[in-house]
């Protein structure tokens, strides 16, 4: 077992906070000393209140399964002996109401591109495979509900 930590750090300073006009800007704190400034979505909670220039949870859910999908498929291309030179992913996130009408990130979709390098290349179908086989193996991706999808994209 593995345990993670981060620290989340709020203070309403001088807003009065009972008429909800207060600012949603905050801290995370990760074990490894960086600190990222990080807010509500502007696409929820509207200016000044949120930070557009900080990370928004929305954002960083799909940024960690964007990049643990990655991580994941470069161990599976490593193992089955392929060279990857680059990795460029460009994921997106629908915010929007569940089934049981509550407001979900209800799918997240990933679009790797990756470049090989070597005597032998993998072909469309033996990429695809790498990425389904990323996919089961992808921690964050077995921990959530979200449909995940991964539509890769040839490599620029």
């Amino acid at each position: 077992m593995s345990e993670y930590t981060v620290t989340i750090q709020w203070e309403r300073g001088g807003d009065r906070f009972t008429d909800k006009r207060y600012s949603r800007r905050h801290t995370w704190s990760f074990d490894c000393g960086l600190d990222l400034a990080a807010s509500s979505s502007p696409h929820v909670v509207p200016l000044p209140y949120s930070d557009p220039g900080a990370v928004d949870p929305e954002e960083a859910f799909i940024a960690a399964l964007s990049s643990c999908h990655m991580l994941s498929f470069l161990y599976v291309a490593a193992r089955q002996g392929w060279c990857v030179d680059r990795y460029t992913d460009q994921a997106s996130g629908v915010l929007e109401p569940n089934p049981a009408g509550r407001m979900a990130v209800t799918r997240v979709t990933l679009r790797p591109a990756v470049a090989f390098s070597g005597q032998r290349l993998p072909g469309p179908d033996e990429i695809q495979a790498m990425h389904a086989a990323a996919h089961e193996e992808c921690y964050i991706a077995n921990s959530v509900k979200t449909e995940v999808r991964c539509e890769p994209l040839p490599a620029a």
